[in-house]
């Protein structure tokens, strides 16, 4: 970027990684947010993404030279429950925000948000998935999130637009909301130890699954790295690149614990179509950027459980 001090924009700057996004950008960037909630900071506009001209008034005020797209919808089971709001809050919100950016200013760089579920249930002969590897999406989530890349790649083909699209697989840390394993997970345990859980039983489901996992802390700093070094019409997983059993994650999680947990499996907690294994290959960000995971599976998840124990 030269000596061009970042403007960045954050939309959805209020939510689990834009809050983690807004802080390592602290000393690196001039700071904006959008939210759909009114906060009373003068650098967070209230902005319902639906509305392109609300955008484009923002992006007037603002004048981002970068824009990092976190807003929408990311909970994979409510996405089979809410397909419509999935759609409206992942795709629409994304066209409408595209749409204000090449009537506005072509030259400012958009990250869009896409996932590791818009490649959803791979070969089993895959030991890593590489952005090469074909897309097959099995959820509602999954599907909007392939949109968000084709969304990407028209308009840095039809316009000449400088966008990167990430795929992030599984983050994780501090300020993550229920309904996601590893915060479900910390949460019951926490319950448990503070005595409110008198049974002392855990509900799980499905714990054969392998995931990639990585601090979310670490995934700002990707995306950060890629604003700077990435390449418009490029697509990059960002991962650890290290598939870990979700029995393994539950296991460590439980080391925490002061008290002996029973586990019981609910079927309410199955996912309505899973996928046994997803790990994605890491080596195009890194040759792209340098970029690695600096901080221990095992530390992310401790510091999930301790938010939790001194919270409920």
């Amino acid at each position: 970027m030269g000596n061009e001090m970042m403007r960045a924009l954050i939309t959805g700057i209020n939510g689990f990684v834009g809050k983690h996004l807004e802080i390592f950008l602290k000393d690196k960037a001039d700071v904006y947010g959008t939210s759909r909630v009114d906060r009373g900071v003068n650098h967070i506009f209230e902005v319902d993404l639906l509305s392109e001209a609300k955008i484009i008034d923002v992006l007037k005020k603002v004048k981002p030279t970068h824009i990092f797209h976190l807003a929408g919808l990311s909970n994979v089971k409510d996405s089979w429950r809410h397909k419509a709001e999935f759609f409206k809050g992942n795709v629409i919100s994304t066209v409408n925000l595209l749409e204000a950016v090449r009537k506005t200013d072509t030259t400012i760089k958009v990250i869009t948000i896409g996932s590791s579920e818009e490649y959803g249930r791979v070969s089993g002969k895959l030991d890593k998935v590489t952005e090469k590897t074909e897309i097959n999406p099995i959820s509602p989530y999954g599907i909007s999130k392939c949109s968000v890349s084709m969304l990407m790649k028209l308009y840095t083909n039809s316009y000449g637009m400088n966008i990167i699209h990430v795929r992030p697989f599984n983050h994780i840390g501090p300020g993550q909301n229920l309904g996601f394993v590893t915060t479900d997970f910390a949460y019951q345990i926490a319950q448990i130890n503070r005595g409110i859980s008198k049974d002392k039983t855990m509900r799980i489901g499905n714990l054969q699954s392998i995931r990639d996992f990585t601090d979310v802390r670490d995934i700002v700093e990707a995306y950060y790295d890629l604003a700077c070094y990435g390449e418009p019409g490029e697509i990059y997983n960002v991962c650890r690149g290290k598939g870990i059993c979700i029995q393994e994650i539950l296991d460590i999680l439980i080391g925490f614990s002061k008290e002996k947990i029973n586990l019981v499996v609910e079927p309410g907690r199955m996912r309505a179509s899973d996928i046994p294994k997803l790990v994605g290959d890491a080596d195009k960000i890194f040759k792209s950027t340098g970029w690695i995971p600096k901080r221990k599976l095992e530390d992310t998840l401790k510091d999930i459980y301790v938010e939790w124990l001194t919270s409920v």
